[in-house]
């Protein structure tokens, strides 16, 4: 998952520096903070039924992949770069889940999300649109 930086956002220790890859693609301790929508710390991606996809159906796994979508309906956070592999073929697209289906699975409930109310218990980024980020400079 290298090619598309599942990583990343996925694994934890990876944003801090130091990718814990005996939990690859465990989920995050990192947050993401997008203003007025709240903060968000990427899921475990892996096939444990507890804390990762390991309930979700290959078709749903590839749903959310290809159109940001989760299997209850609900869109995934706008951090999740959906968009970017909305062009991926079905064949493409079923072998990342074929891939990630066939990791070993990792129990680990990432925290959150946490509303714009809520007190985050992780690190966090801080996601500004292009218009507040050039006040940062």
């Amino acid at each position: 998952m290298q090619l598309a930086g599942c990583t990343d956002c996925h694994t934890p220790g990876h944003l801090l520096g130091k990718p814990d890859m005996s939990r690859f693609l465990g989920g995050s301790d990192v947050g993401f903070e997008v203003p007025e929508l709240g903060v968000f710390v990427g899921p475990n991606l892996t096939p444990d039924r507890s804390t990762g996809l390991g309930n979700w159906a290959r078709d749903e796994i590839a749903a959310a992949i290809r159109a940001g979508v989760r299997p209850d309906g609900r869109v995934l956070a706008p951090i999740m770069p959906w968009r970017s592999y909305s062009g991926l073929t079905t064949s493409d697209a079923q072998a990342i889940v074929e891939y990630l289906r066939s990791l070993p699975p990792v129990t680990n409930k990432v925290p959150g999300p946490f509303g714009l109310d809520a007190k985050a218990t992780v690190f966090r980024m801080k996601m500004l649109p292009p218009d507040q980020a050039s006040q940062h400079d």
